[in-house]
């Protein structure tokens, strides 16, 4: 698959990574599904911040890797997971990931985010 060139951050489109300071810890479903104190905090532009866990700290028994796949010129290629519940719930397509990230965020290679509108994610002080 063919995307468009690869774009750098800039003062137009700032990306900042930085280790998160506390734990994170996010639940779906009500289930805490990864918890850990080495997140890295993600800033791009005029978004929301996110949070990216270590793929070590989340329950990867819960997860189910999908065929969703999406492209960022900032970040690359992007794949998903759904997270199953200890209840069998399933909530579809909650993590994404960059398996290959671009260099400018190489620095996410290994963490996953979660989707905020379906999951739980809490920060707090360490």
């Amino acid at each position: 698959m063919s995307h468009p060139e690869i774009k750098e951050p800039s003062a137009g489109h700032p990306i900042t990574i930085e280790p998160t300071k506390g734990r994170v810890q996010v639940r779906v479903n009500g289930e805490l599904i990864a918890d850990t104190t080495a997140a890295l905090e993600l800033r791009e532009a005029t978004l929301p911040a996110v949070q990216y866990i270590p793929m070590g700290d989340v329950a990867q028994d819960r997860l189910t890797r999908t065929d969703t796949s999406s492209y960022c010129p900032f970040k690359g290629e992007a794949s998903y997971y759904s997270v199953t519940s200890s209840a069998g719930d399933t909530v579809d397509d909650v993590i994404w990931t960059y398996e290959q990230p671009y260099p400018a965020v190489a620095a996410i290679a290994g963490h996953v985010a979660f989707y905020p509108n379906k999951a739980d994610i809490s920060v707090s002080a360490s």
